[in-house]
């Protein structure tokens, strides 16, 4: 039964980028943009990222890192880069995870470690509107 299974907040909205200095500066200088962070490699995800932390949650910028990364078809086509997913919190990624299975999701692959250190699985655009949805496990308190 899945009937305790609930979406938890909007973390962040990920945008493709063919240039992240171009894109840091962007967000810095044009939207006046204030915290950002230092790009990051996360190499077994093939992107380097950097997050605009906003006061009611992130852009998270996501550049190609390597020859196999997924966003190089993206930016195949979307040269000038784009929305590239929605990313939700959920407390629990395994179970969600088994719900989006049994509600006739595809489920793209097992669950790995995201950018925010916490596993994370994506949902196929096909089956939602036509958008990527990253599912994001919640920072579990110690």
């Amino acid at each position: 039964m899945d009937d305790d299974f609930k979406l938890g907040a909007m973390n962040h909205v990920g945008v493709a980028v063919p240039d992240m200095t171009e894109a840091i500066a962007f967000y810095r200088d044009v939207m006046s943009a204030t915290d950002i962070t230092e790009p990051k490699v996360l190499a077994p995800q093939g992107v380097t990222y950097a997050f605009v932390n906003l006061p009611t949650g992130q852009v998270e910028l996501i550049e190609p890192y390597g020859e196999t990364s997924p966003i190089l078809k993206f930016l195949e086509r979307n040269p000038k880069g784009g929305q590239h997913h929605m990313c939700f919190e959920v407390e629990d990624i395994h179970h969600a995870k088994s719900v989006m299975e049994n509600r006739g999701m595809r489920v793209l692959g097992e669950p790995r470690i995201g950018a925010h250190g916490t596993p994370v699985v994506f949902l196929h655009p096909g089956d939602a509107g036509g958008v990527l949805i990253e599912l994001m496990e919640i920072h579990k308190e110690h």
